[in-house]
């Protein structure tokens, strides 16, 4: 790795990591096809072991061992470190993590590509709170989903917060953009040309129990989850081959949809078989 000390942070060199908490300049450094950002070791970890390319790190002189071994292989990757309070006047945030690097894209993968071989996904539909699609993938990754699928406008999975959240397993399950719902081409037209049924996760008169569902679920199912409050769109439910409801107890009616997504993927992965 390629030390470079800077104590200034209005250095040119570091302009990937400067003011992080505004929303605007973010949107400038991780556009689609762009960089996005992956915070602490681990997660960088992850990130190259998936076959991400990082194009800078920032880091403080006590985390350099540990960096070192993970950059063994990346030795022409600039390594910024700098003080404590650099990083926090940099950032707009106390850098607690150790790590801090921005990370080249990678191409977005076609949604046949990501389900090839696949027999349970997840389905995210405009998802916009970046912890909850963090958390989604956490549960996709330890429950045995073998692919995700986030609508146009879910936020997204490679945002900074989405990554920390999810501990960097958003790079261990493959994910795609799926693209609207209708038309010839459309995510329903997809999906049913993978083999998959659609299982919407919903309130509905005529929805089945999860405990039903689960007890023999078709061999291919994708898992249709929705946002807390709005629920799904009717789109998304005009094109499930079912509705599927979590029996809930307490009076209350629904879970937000990573605690969702977990309950329903560990019951569908038993119900074909186990988690893989």
């Amino acid at each position: 790795m390629r030390m470079l000390h800077i104590a200034d942070p209005a250095d040119p060199r570091l302009a990937d990591f400067r003011d992080l908490t505004d929303v605007a300049l973010r949107r400038v450094l991780e556009p689609e096809g762009g960089l996005y950002m992956a915070e602490s070791s681990k997660v960088l970890s992850r990130a190259l072991a998936a076959g991400h390319r990082p194009r800078a790190v920032l880091t403080q002189e006590r985390w350099l061992g540990e960096l070192a071994e993970i950059l063994a292989d990346e030795p022409d990757v600039p390594v910024y470190v700098v003080p404590a309070q650099t990083a926090e006047a940099l950032t707009g945030y106390a850098v607690h993590r150790g790590v801090l690097a921005s990370m080249h894209r990678p191409p977005v993968r076609g949604v046949a590509d990501v389900l090839a071989g696949a027999r349970l996904a997840v389905i995210l539909e405009d998802i916009v709170d970046h912890t909850n699609v963090g958390a989604a993938f956490r549960a996709a990754a330890g429950l045995g989903a073998d692919a995700v699928l986030v609508t146009p406008r879910c936020a997204d999975p490679l945002y900074r917060r989405s990554v920390r959240v999810s501990m960097g397993t958003v790079f261990q399950v493959p994910w795609t953009r799926l693209p609207e719902w209708q038309g010839d081409d459309g995510a329903r037209v997809q999906l049913h040309a993978a083999g998959f049924h659609i299982a919407a996760l919903a309130l509905a008169e005529d929805a089945v129990s999860l405990d039903d569902f689960a007890a023999a679920p078709p061999e291919r199912v994708a898992l249709l989850m929705g946002a807390e409050g709005d629920g799904l769109s009717r789109r998304a439910l005009a094109a499930a081959d079912s509705v599927v409801t979590i029996p809930m107890a307490g009076g209350v009616d629904s879970l937000n949809v990573a605690s969702a997504s977990a309950v329903a993927l560990w019951a569908v992965s038993r119900g074909q078989g186990g988690a893989r």
